[in-house]
């Protein structure tokens, strides 16, 4: 199962005007000022809640075809992001928010853990452009444009361990910030 937690600031766009004058006499016209204030805050961003909880089933391999080729085939997965501002390609990144994505789980090495009777597995998220993803470390969110989701691949992958036949499960948690 996954969990979403994401952390950001709503828009709020707020201006006073203060006029200020005084009287004027028959020479006098057209002086005064106008002062402002104000502040300006992204809007939220939110994940689409048929996306915060998500069952993947990964195919079903013989120990063979996981020796052979060291990993299963991927299965795709996509996060779809509602009620966003997304960073624009024409605008510097610099000049944008910037969006990182944690996955986070039982970590075996460099992939996810995974628990059962399985033995000699683990799970591999990879981004889009296939960056691979590590458990609790952040990875760059990759947007294509004008596109709202997130898309990832996952894929049961050989470990260390020597190999054994038997089912496996794993709950991995995701988190998507931005600065």
């Amino acid at each position: 199962m996954n969990r979403m937690n994401v952390v950001v600031p709503s828009l709020l766009l707020c201006c006073t005007l203060t006029f200020s004058g005084s009287a004027l006499s028959a020479g006098e016209f057209g002086r005064g000022s106008v002062s402002m204030e104000g502040a300006i805050f992204d809007t939220p961003c939110t994940i689409d809640v048929g996306d915060q909880n998500q069952t993947v089933v990964v195919d079903t391999l013989t120990i063979e075809e996981l020796a052979y080729k060291g990993q299963g085939p991927a299965q795709a997965f996509a996060i779809r992001l509602v009620d966003c501002l997304l960073p624009r390609p024409d605008l510097g990144q610099r000049d944008r928010q910037r969006f990182v994505m944690m996955f986070d789980g039982e970590r075996d090495r460099e992939h996810f853990g995974v628990a059962g009777t399985a033995q000699g597995v683990a799970l591999r998220i990879q981004d889009a452009r296939g960056q691979v993803a590590m458990p609790g470390e952040t990875l760059p969110v990759a947007f294509m444009p004008g596109d709202p989701t997130l898309h990832y691949r996952v894929s049961l992958v050989a470990s260390r361990m020597p190999l054994r036949a038997g089912e496996y499960y794993s709950a991995i948690r995701f988190r998507m910030d931005y600065y």
